[in-house]
């Protein structure tokens, strides 16, 4: 029997490797002053590697289910090494369509495949735990940025760019194999001792899915809508503040340019941090409950915003919406095993992630647009807040139909007994 702690500790290396994409922006100046190429020809690999990600995840969705996490793992070290590695060479010989192809698209279809691979095997590991589980591996995620970006910038000084990037692919490769060689399912039914013990003595009452379904029945249902509905907005709501949050800052309340920057820094601590915190307190007053506070809180936040002239008060609310983001992502996997159950999680869940890639393109698409036409962020904040007001309502919906199966279930026991 293997330890399930050490499960988790592989998922997290796997998902270190691959957040070490949120590093990208380390190398656009470095690139473009060596190679010459525009930035936004090397902005564009970032776009197609991101627009890959959420799409492969559906693609993979069923090859991780039928394969398993070890070998879909696997797959993924290679095509992200490979993605990354191969970007030295793209540098090394000069061509932008290589590194397209290389950053972009095999380090796309390995971030898609790498992220899915470990959550659902987690969330069958730690069935008193759900959240923290897949809390822990997605927070993770959010950390592989910060660890690469100091590392990265570093090497490049030192070393070059083209040797940075075969080192850091053959680590990304060795470090994911690694992961891949300790993960696998647990035996069905699986349960560990303490939940058994808890469960014989009355103390605790397991919750039972509220359904066990495949991928194809589960995107049939209008529960699988809603809370795709709902990953949208807040994907889109949390990737545009993301995106422009120090102009946002610096043309809102007069922030510098240099705390413009640090408030970046803290914002990838609470993408993290938030995916972790977030997740774990759901264990105790439930997903649904927690989608609900995600967008009470921006809500607020993007109320708040148009009418802040206090630094520190703008800043604070940002870093809310940027926590919400990381939550939502860190919580999906555990609602979809809450609502579907875990026979095909990680297909669902590929499925659920398409939100990560349109709401990559709809977020910053909404905000330029707004600020092209306007010259100002403020419409910004009224126009997210009517999306997160709609996302509030569909989370009292999706919470109601909840309610409302459960009662049926209800009945049905009563009627057979």
């Amino acid at each position: 029997m293997k330890n399930r702690w050490l499960i988790a500790l592989s998922a997290i290396a796997i998902h270190l490797s691959i957040g070490a994409a949120y590093a990208y922006s380390v190398y656009t100046n470095p690139i473009h002053n060596e190679m010459g190429w525009s930035t936004s020809g090397i902005t564009i690999a970032f776009t197609i590697m991101m627009a890959l990600a959420g799409i492969s995840a559906a693609f993979f969705g069923s090859f991780v289910e039928k394969q398993g996490p070890r070998r879909s793992a696997i797959l993924a070290a290679v095509l992200f090494g490979l993605g990354q590695a191969g970007s030295g060479v793209a540098i090394a010989v000069d061509s932008l369509v290589l590194f397209l192809l290389t950053y972009g698209l095999a380090s796309g279809l390995g971030l898609g495949l790498g992220y899915i691979a470990p959550v659902s095997t987690l969330v069958k590991w730690f069935p008193d735990r759900r959240g923290l589980a897949t809390g822990m591996a997605v927070m993770g995620f959010g950390a592989g940025a910060l660890i690469t970006a100091p590392v990265a910038a570093s090497m490049m000084e030192s070393i070059g760019i083209t040797s940075t990037f075969y080192i850091l692919g053959a680590c990304y490769f060795v470090i994911i194999i690694l992961g891949a060689s300790y993960i696998a399912p647990p035996p069905e039914g699986w349960m560990p001792a303490t939940m058994k013990k808890d469960i014989a003595s009355g103390k605790k009452v397991v919750k039972k899915d509220l359904s066990q379904l495949t991928a194809k029945q589960a995107v049939r249902t209008r529960r699988f809508w809603m809370l795709w509905t709902m990953m949208l907005i807040n994907t889109s709501a949390g990737i545009m503040m993301i995106s422009v949050a120090s102009p946002m800052a610096q043309e809102v309340v007069g922030l510098t340019a240099a705390a413009a920057a640090t408030m970046v820094g803290i914002m990838g601590i609470f993408n993290g941090g938030g995916r972790l915190a977030w997740a774990a307190i759901s264990d105790y007053i439930g997903r649904p409950t927690v989608f609900m506070i995600f967008f009470i809180l921006q809500i607020i936040a993007f109320i708040m915003m148009p009418n802040i002239t206090n630094v520190l008060v703008f800043q604070a609310l940002i870093l809310v919406v940027v926590s919400c983001y990381g939550g939502g992502f860190s919580n999906l996997p555990a609602f979809i095993g809450d609502l579907f159950g875990t026979k095909q999680l990680g297909a669902i869940h590929g499925y659920l992630l398409t939100t990560w890639s349109l709401g990559g393109i709809l977020g910053p698409f909404i905000v330029t647009q707004i600020y092209d036409r306007t010259g100002s962020y403020i419409p910004v904040f009224y126009v997210f807040t009517g999306l997160i007001v709609i996302a509030f309502l569909i989370s009292l919906l999706i919470r109601l139909d909840i309610k409302n199966v459960e009662k049926q279930y209800e009945k049905e026991k009563q009627g057979v007994a």
